[in-house]
């Protein structure tokens, strides 16, 4: 799908989608329950239509009414599952249920996207040869076998946190307590404490043992409950962008006292509208792409701790320099580091692609607000925020499908 948006200002207020990073794990924490859980505002999102797929594919009942899903748990240990499980695009659903699937001593195979399948998963891969387990990847499938047991489990920190969490799930059924030792830096490490908030949530205890070691005692049961998903601050920051080239745009539904690391988005946003900052964002990765949007039309800025961005749905620190330059801005892409340097900003010069991630395509979409241009596969959005393009329109901003029509 291409989408055309014309230049305009955003005005009025609008409610945060809901938390993707908490559906996903209150939902997993809902299928190892052995009892009937209710979690209210589940989005229509195809990463997290994916894990609920995965956990039917294990045994668990889910079902959707609206934005809410009734789930009958099971005892992962003993799931089996019917057929493949796949993930589609979703690097969250990958890396949160290996671990599960390892519960169990059966075959689990995953599959996906040809480029989820190509990700990185070198964590696991050891993991699992270090502990007697099976591991294959061969680019078009990942097949596992457990059974997962109790111990120590080392890794590195500069990873995704979403392994971290994917072991944070699993380690509490088994027999026997267990200890997660992490080599600093912790990259993350806010993504890790909301797991461990969603398994409080669910009568699950993992601590902070030290700074870098958390202890997980096993032959824990995860209790049944009912409960809400939180606003999402990741996808409420492309929202609120739109307020700094001239809009007016309120965004509720956000917890004031929330964990989300992306909630520092705000604090960026000003010292990238002040000057030319440096900021370090490996504690918030997914919001690379806004921020480098935002330096693109404001002041620049020098962005830290962006190694990780190249394993995401595309290698998004080379894709927005790519897009971006589109609109007359220079970006240089060093190891860890992406430098946006001011420039005259202008209309691309040519239809911008989407790059398959939800996440470039949103933060072009806010760039697009100010000087009007094309976004071709625009429908990526679904994998997080299916609602956007609607939620802009709702605030003023015309935006068109390829044939040229408004879509109301």
């Amino acid at each position: 799908m291409q989408m055309k948006i014309h230049p305009g200002r955003a005005s009025g207020c609008v409610t945060a989608p809901p938390s993707k990073s908490m559906a996903h794990r209150l939902l997993i924490c809902a299928g190892m329950c052995q009892g009937k859980s209710v979690i209210h505002g589940i989005s229509g999102s195809a990463d997290v239509l994916a894990t609920l797929d995965c956990l039917r594919a294990l045994g668990a009942e889910c079902q959707r009414d609206g934005d809410t899903v009734t789930v009958l748990g099971r005892d992962m240990r003993s799931a089996s599952p019917e057929g493949i499980l796949s993930c589609n695009e979703s690097g969250s659903t990958l890396r949160f249920m290996i671990p599960i699937a390892l519960l169990s001593g059966r075959n689990v195979m995953f599959c996906g996207s040809q480029s989820l399948m190509q990700r990185p998963m070198d964590v696991y891969r050891m993991l699992c040869e270090e502990k007697g387990l099976v591991y294959l990847q061969d680019g078009q499938s990942v097949f596992v076998q457990g059974p997962l047991r109790a111990g120590e489990y080392a890794v590195v920190g500069n990873i995704s946190s979403q392994f971290i969490s994917g072991l944070l799930f699993a380690l509490p059924m088994v027999e026997g307590d267990s200890t997660i030792r992490i080599s600093p830096p912790i990259e993350s490490r806010p993504y890790i404490n909301l797991t461990i908030d969603a398994l409080r949530t669910f009568g699950v205890e993992v601590i902070w043992q030290d700074e870098h070691t958390l202890f997980v005692r096993g032959g824990q049961s995860y209790r049944a409950t009912e409960t809400e998903v939180e606003g999402d601050y990741s996808n409420a920051a492309f929202l609120d962008a739109l307020g700094l080239f001239g809009g007016e745009v309120v965004v509720r539904g956000l917890r004031e006292d929330s964990i989300q690391g992306d909630r520092v988005y705000r604090r960026y946003f000003e010292m990238l509208c002040k000057g030319t900052p440096t900021i370090h964002i490996g504690d918030c990765p997914d919001l690379g792409p806004i921020l480098f949007a935002v330096a693109a039309a404001k002041n620049g800025g020098i962005f830290n701790g962006t190694r990780r961005l190249r394993i995401k749905e595309s290698d998004r620190a080379e894709a927005m320099a790519e897009e971006l330059r589109r609109f007359g801005t220079s970006l240089t892409v060093y190891e860890d580091t992406v430098v946006v340097y001011p420039a005259d900003f202008h209309a691309p010069d040519a239809p911008l692609q989407g790059h398959n991630d939800h996440r470039i395509v949103l933060s072009l979409a806010v760039l697009l607000t100010l000087t009007g241009g094309s976004i071709r596969g625009a429908e990526a959005v679904t994998q997080s925020y299916p609602e956007f393009f609607d939620t802009i329109r709702a605030l003023g901003i015309r935006a068109e499908e390829s044939d040229g029509e408004a879509v109301e």
